[in-house]
């Protein structure tokens, strides 16, 4: 029970007099009069509508032009205005006696200008003429319920606005007097509550025999009942002398002390108003509690049940009813004159609240008017400034917690920055984050809040939460507590929010565990893994070498995480480029070599890079290797990767390695492999090894003949006795001819200790096989001759004398002679068909045709040669660069095919020799240089 007198008061409405309109000469306007007589009242549809002691009913819209009908001969008792119909009940007397009627009236019809009367009926129960105490109507037009004085009440089921769709019965029946009636409609069910002077019961309407309920045993007088809106769930309200009790159907509920003889009892807006009797007045009257004479003063309180106070309070000459339409309340007064109270609107209630620091007191109102999320949270902020102000944090804190979402954190934050309150800062920055509207300074300055405080329980609370209740940015918790030294809490939130790269950073860099790292390294996805190894693979190559060379044989061979499961289903390993982690072995040329060999062996189609590293780690070993046996393993192996055939694409680079690190059997192989004859012999001569300069020749002499001349030029230049090595150069150099005598009399001169006897036996040699050669031609010379003079003859006595042909047989199909046949001078004779079948010519014998015309083809070479060198001499002798002239014809591959002494034509003189053999000293000579 709570006690009126606690409740605070405030003038929530504003009080005036209902005024008449200005005249039009401007004068004032005076008080709105009602007519006299006025018995009864009600309102709705846009009208005040009243029932006088003459049987007229008044409607007064809000224009104040009054008008009225006749709806009674004597007078009108009781009103009800459907307020969502245009439906008027009303109940009267057109005799005297207790002969009630109740006429329902159709206020959008019109008969003579009247509303239309739709149904008219008696107001009793059974035959027993009564007083009718109270009345009311359903809002669906299905009941309607009648209450007497002597205790009966009258339902009226069906349409109330017709007779015969109707039926009207007796509900309920007692001793006491009913007092009041209220229909209360949840969903499909329907109650009616009746209260007497006694006692309280409601009916359930919706079931058949109408069972009720006794709910209360005390009752209250006329008009001292009503029932609440939704915003207090319909109760019924009774107040008492005493108390105001609220009602459920089926149970009674809270109850109020409000004191005071009670008169008048309504609903408006979730309000509660009363109309009672001053204190000073005459005594009460349980049943006619507005039976009270004119002079007596009458308060009128409008109570907000909902936040505990009371909204306006205010004394009236007695009062008639208190009536709600167009938005305000309006008194009426037995003087004739209307009072309205217009409500504040709600912020200048808030206002009048704050000026009373009643702060709890405006949130509950606001609420209750359904004030916006804004409003609420501007008065929850006035609130924790107020607290703010006083010296209570705490309560601040909560208040500011309150307008989290509307008001600008860095307001609430700035004040309670103080070492002092860093309490109040966490717990506001705490509901910040659980409402996921932190960023990331706001998670920076709640974790520098725990770390000041030292609260690692908090923390942890903080940063254990799961995943989906995650309220703040995880990279900059890890950051702030990382900075903090908090490395456990940072690495938790790395590895179970997946930051892998802050997660090595702070193993690596901060807490030094390199096996923990690799470990996890080797439990991320390839891509991750990969990214992650070359960029911390220095660190953990230098301390935990044999560990990551291990892993990086895994990540490029056939690499799966770490607690992957083998089976059906699992994804293919992948692998990294092998190549780019060899910076990571800076330093670690033990490792670096396993690594290698390693990728070498399992991956034959590694890229370049490995084996050129390989080899290049080799080389450097072999070269700083001490131990004579260990040396020759190390030889070996390059040797053997050099012959592996990997580096053909890369032959430079390998030859550069081998001649860096002085590995001779490598250049050499190499040499060899890139047919680089001459670079392999210029090795042995650079070294002065003379043999192996001869058998080079040996060898390679076959596909580059010009060894041979260079082998005789070097030795010409040594000083020393070389003479086995020029005479075994020159044996070779005669037997293929390369070299003409002159030019190798030429080359040895170079030499001051090779004598005559070095080169006797090869000019001796040399001039034997030149006079062989002599000889030969001059025979061939003489038999040519003959056989021109033989020839010239024969074409005289072809001329001269007549030819006799006596062959008996065909020379292409050997078979005997016929005519027709074909002879030639030749002495070849052919059938006809046989020469016509043969012949490319009729004018050359078929069988002498080949050899005549190769010597046709000789002939003009040598005529077509005799001009080209007669014109390459004119053009030599004119030109001002002879040089040019020499190229252009090198060009043209004229002296591309050297001509020896040994295929000279007969014929030729000595002369000529001697200009051939000085042209090829001159060939020779640029060729050399």
């Amino acid at each position: 029970m709570a006690a009126y007198l606690q409740w605070r008061r405030f003038v929530f409405f504003d009080r005036e007099t209902v005024r008449e309109p200005a005249g039009p000469d401007g004068t004032g306007a005076k008080p709105f009069a009602l007519p006299p007589g006025i018995a009864v009242c009600d309102s709705g549809r846009g009208s005040l509508v009243f029932g006088d002691m003459e049987g007229q009913i008044w409607f007064l819209p809000r224009s104040l032009q009054l008008s009225s009908f006749q709806a009674y001969k004597l007078r009108v008792t009781h009103l009800y205005q459907l307020k969502q119909h245009s439906i008027l009940v009303s109940i009267g007397e057109d005799e005297e006696g207790i002969n009630p009627l109740v006429k329902v009236w159709n206020l959008e019809k019109r008969d003579g200008g009247n509303p239309l009367c739709t149904r008219i009926f008696p107001a009793i129960p059974g035959n027993k003429p009564t007083v009718v105490s109270c009345l009311t109507v359903h809002e669906n037009l299905n009941f309607m319920a009648i209450g007497f004085a002597d205790g009966s009440v009258v339902l009226t089921k069906g349409d109330i606005t017709r007779d015969r769709h109707s039926k009207t019965q007796i509900l309920h029946e007692g001793s006491y007097p009913v007092t009041g009636l209220a229909f209360r409609q949840s969903g499909k069910t329907t109650h009616l509550f009746v209260v007497t002077t006694e006692n309280i019961q409601s009916y359930m309407l919706s079931v058949k025999d109408y069972p009720h309920l006794e709910l209360d045993t005390h009752g209250c007088g006329l008009r001292c009942s009503s029932i609440s809106d939704p915003s207090q769930d319909l109760q019924f309200i009774v107040a008492g002398n005493e108390c105001v009790y609220l009602y459920q159907p089926d149970e009674r509920g809270p109850c109020f002390a409000f004191e005071g003889q009670k008169l008048i009892v309504h609903w408006y807006r979730g309000y509660l108003i009363i109309v009672s009797k001053d204190r000073k007045t005459s005594p009460k009257s349980e049943f006619s509690g507005n039976e009270a004479q004119n002079s007596d003063k009458q308060v009128l309180n409008i109570y907000d049940l909902c936040n505990k106070f009371i909204a306006y309070s205010s004394i009236f000459d007695d009062i008639v009813d208190v009536l709600a339409e167009w938005g305000s309340l309006y008194v009426l007064t037995r003087d004739g004159k209307i009072h309205v109270l217009q409500e504040k609107d709600t912020q200048t209630k808030l206002e009048m609240l704050f000026r009373k620091n009643l702060f709890e007191m405006a949130i509950n109102l606001a609420k209750s008017h359904h004030l916006d999320s804004d409003g609420l949270s501007e008065i929850f902020r006035q609130y924790g400034d107020h607290l703010y102000n006083k010296g209570n944090h705490d309560g601040a804190i909560q208040q500011y917690i309150r307008t989290i979402g509307k008001l600008e954190p860095s307001y609430v934050i700035r004040k309670f920055l103080d070492a002092q309150r860093i309490h109040n800062l966490t717990a506001y920055l705490q509901m910040l984050h659980l409402q996921s509207l932190a960023n990331a300074d706001h998670t920076t300055l709640l974790l520098n809040c725990y770390t000041k405080l030292k609260d690692s329980s908090k923390l942890e609370e903080f940063i254990k939460t799961s995943e989906s209740e995650v309220h703040f940015d995880v990279e900059t918790a890890i950051k702030v507590l990382r900075q903090a030294g908090y490395y456990s809490h940072a690495v938790y939130l790395a590895e179970k929010h997946e930051h892998h790269e802050w997660y090595l950073k702070i193993q690596l860099e901060d807490i030094k565990n390199y096996q923990e790292a690799l470990r996890y390294i080797g439990k991320l996805p390839f891509e991750q893994a990969e990214s992650n190894m070359k960029r911390y693979g220095k660190i953990l190559m230098h301390h935990v070498p044999n560990e990551t060379t291990e892993l990086l044989k895994v990540l490029c061979t056939d690499y799966r995480p770490s607690g992957v499961n083998e089976g059906p289903g699992i994804l293919e390993g992948k692998k990294a480029n092998s190549e780019e982690f060899i910076p990571v072995f800076a330093n670690n040329s033990r490792e670096l070599k396993a690594f290698l060999e390693h990728m070498t062996e399992v991956q034959t189609d590694s890229p370049q890079g490995v084996y050129d590293t390989l080899l290049e780690l080799r080389l450097q070993n072999w070269a700083h290797e001490q131990d004579e046996q260990i040396k020759e393993k190390l030889h070996n192996e390059a040797l053997t990767l050099l012959k592996s055939g990997r580096f053909k694409t890369v032959f430079d680079k390998a030859l550069v390695l081998c001649q860096m690190h002085n590995f001779k059997d490598g250049v050499l192989y190499l040499y060899e492999q890139g047919k680089l004859f001459q670079q392999i012999m210029h090795y042995h001569m650079q070294n002065e090894q003379y043999k192996k300069v001869i058998e080079v020749c040996e060898l390679y002499g076959d596909q580059e003949a010009c060894l041979w001349e260079q082998a005789l030029g070097y030795f010409a230049r040594k000083e020393e006795n070389c003479k086995e090595y020029i005479a075994a150069v020159l044996k070779h150099i005669e037997n293929k001819n390369l070299m003409p005598p002159l030019l190798v009399v030429q080359t040895l001169a170079h030499n001051s200790t090779a004598t005559l006897s070095v080169i006797k036996d090869y000019l001796v040699n040399k001039l034997q096989k030149q006079s062989c050669q002599i000889e030969q031609d001059e025979q061939r010379i003489q038999k040519y001759r003959e056989e021109t003079t033989r020839i010239r003859l024969e074409i005289e006595e072809l001329k001269a004398s007549p030819r006799i042909f006596q062959k008996t047989k065909c020379s292409i199909c050997t078979s005997a002679l016929e005519l027709p046949s074909v002879h030639f001078l030749c002495g070849h004779s052919f059938h006809q068909h046989c020469f016509e079948s043969y012949s490319e010519s009729d004018s050359e014998c078929p069988t002498c045709m080949p050899e005549n015309r190769k010597v046709m083809d000789m002939i003009r070479a040598q005529e077509q040669k005799r001009d080209l060198h007669d014109q390459f001499q004119h053009q030599l002798k004119c030109s001002n660069d002879g040089f040019s002239v020499v190229a252009d014809y090198f060009g043209r591959g004229v002296f591309n095919k050297l001509t020896l002494i040994t295929d000279l034509p007969s014929g030729k003189t000595a002369a000529t020799i001697e200009g051939g053999l000085q042209r090829e000293l001159l060939m020779h000579t640029k060729r050399s240089t």
